[in-house]
């Protein structure tokens, strides 16, 4: 690693056997979609409180990761999905399979935004000729895939208690059909607030600029927050697609500036929010390196001075 990444990595990070708090978040995975690459897996998180895991988005290699951070699959209590797209949902079909395979049913709750009911039938249904197939032994009955699991869809503004974490959840601006609309009904991406008696920890998920989440993290003691460098991916999109649709280019640079945050948007919605300390995840700048990390930190640091870093997989906060 790099001086520079060191430094940037320094920023705010402890690592897990340093740290020593009642309410911790992990960064399991740290890769925005929908490219997989090797150094960082997709986005997932993990809020460890008094023995209890509560995952936060589970992208794919979910479960690999919490291995490596040493995380149980018993201790999960529930699974907040911020929205539904693959990069944050692919590694649940795997977990709730573990769960089944290693006989694991205390109760898990999944939350998540309108849609998280049907995603989550859909995955008992491709669960459904393996758990009734069992391990293969006539005349022997399993447990159905839907043991101990309980779905509850979150809209904006809802509050609820989780164990002792009380949860707000706010719309934020990762789409952006009309108000009222029935796709603006139909399909939502979640910011979400954890506060325990120690701390509070807000996740931004998926979202553009947004006065609703600047709103939710107003003093947080971490701010979580996306980000990416969306000329150096749009450059890599050119660079890797032979024959560019030019349409299909210009949609895509909309949806990016529009739906997502930059160093600048992050810098302002930290700043805004007066959050005490900032991570950065869901990370996409392709080909990035130590210099254009503290760039990145830089371009933050004209809006936002407190501590901040740039995240990677299994990073401990």
């Amino acid at each position: 690693m790099s001086p520079l990444l060191v430094l940037a990595a320094a920023a705010g990070s402890l690592p897990a056997q340093a740290q020593d708090n009642d309410a911790s978040w992990v960064t399991l995975g740290t890769r925005g979609g929908p490219l997989a690459i090797g150094e960082r897996s997709q986005p997932a998180n993990a809020l460890l409180y008094e023995g209890a895991t509560y995952l936060v988005d589970a992208g794919d290699g979910t479960v690999e990761q919490m291995a490596k951070a040493d995380i149980p699959l018993a201790s999960i209590h529930a699974v907040f999905l911020s929205h539904l797209h693959f990069d944050h949902t692919g590694g649940l079909p795997a977990l709730l399979g573990l769960r089944w395979q290693t006989n694991i049913f205390s109760p898990l709750t999944i939350y998540g935004p309108p849609g998280t009911a049907e995603t989550v039938q859909g995955i008992w249904a491709y669960m459904g000729p393996a758990t009734r197939s069992a391990f293969g032994q006539p005349g022997v009955k399993s447990m159905p895939a839907d043991t101990g699991i309980t779905v509850v869809e979150l809209s904006d503004e809802a509050e609820l208690m989780v164990d002792d974490i009380k949860v707000q959840a706010r719309k934020n601006t990762h789409y952006s059909f009309a108000p009222g609309s029935p796709e603006d009904q139909a399909y939502q991406s979640l910011a979400f607030r954890f506060d325990t008696p120690e701390r509070s920890i807000t996740y931004t998920g998926d979202t553009g600029p947004s006065k609703a989440v600047e709103e939710l993290a107003k003093g947080t003691d971490l701010l979580v927050a996306e980000m990416m460098d969306v000329d150096r991916t749009i450059s890599d999109v050119r660079k890797n697609a032979p024959n560019p649709n030019p349409q299909m280019l210009a949609g895509l640079e909309a949806h990016l500036r529009a739906h997502h945050l930059t160093p600048s948007d992050v810098g302002t919605m930290a700043a805004a929010a007066n959050a005490k300390r900032l991570v950065i995840t869901h990370f996409v700048a392709p080909a990035a390196d130590g210099r254009d990390m503290m760039g990145y930190l830089e371009e933050i640091g004209e809006n936002y001075t407190h501590p901040t870093v740039i995240a990677t997989d299994l990073s401990r906060y």
